[in-house]
């Protein structure tokens, strides 16, 4: 089992829990935790020791980038470059399900990039304890989705019992509000593209009528 696990509520998050997840990942865990598109692995961006155990959970190959989960725009402009128009789009949409493809700035470990587009997936979740764990940590969460080779899990319960032995925290919270896998957006031209029609798609084409499938 993991080292740490703590139920928390899933609107208001205990504080002294938070904290102890936190000062965790700051000593390099590897943690299972909520998002608003399901359970997540995430670590600090700057332990590099961690991001590979979460490779290799997940048996990604090195060319696979990962996320980072933001508690802001602030974050995302030290970490991506932003153009106005993504900017502005990014404001109307954030927090909620949606991946958004952008260049990479020099504060981007190389190990935490594409190395072929030099592009970072960066998100800010609609999920209490996610954005909790993100505002104390002052830093982006590197993150991806839990899941095995065949996801055959039925319940939640039944995921967080697989991962729970090879993470190093749990948080679980003490209700679910998961809306599925998050909608895709590469803003790295002018013309955005529609990567993949994810949760709440219909939002994100509400307000860019103009993405191109």
């Amino acid at each position: 089992m993991a080292s740490l696990t703590l139920d928390m509520h899933a609107t208001n998050p205990e504080t002294y829990k938070v904290s102890k997840v936190i000062a965790a990942l700051r000593g390099g865990a590897v943690a299972l935790y909520p998002t608003d598109t399901g359970f997540a692995l995430g670590c600090c961006l700057s332990q590099k020791s961690a991001i590979t155990r979460i490779r290799q959970i997940r048996r990604l190959p090195e060319h696979k980038h990962l996320t980072f989960l933001c508690d802001s725009l602030a974050n995302i402009a030290e970490y991506a470059r932003v153009s106005n128009h993504a900017y502005r789009a990014i404001k109307r949409l954030i927090p909620g399900p949606f991946t958004f493809i952008l260049p990479a700035t020099k504060s981007v470990p190389h190990y935490a990039v594409d190395p072929k587009r030099k592009t970072t997936g960066i998100r800010v979740p609609d999920n209490r304890i996610a954005l909790a764990l993100l505002k104390e940590l002052s830093t982006p969460l590197i993150s991806i989705t839990a899941r095995s080779d065949d996801d055959t899990f039925e319940t939640p319960e039944e995921l967080v019992a697989a991962f729970a032995p090879i993470v190093d925290v749990v948080v679980t919270p003490n209700e679910y509000y998961f809306f599925g896998e998050s909608t895709v957006i590469d803003m790295t031209e002018d013309a955005f593209t529609l990567l993949r029609r994810g949760a709440r798609v219909n939002d994100v084409l509400a307000e860019l009528p103009e993405l191109v499938d």
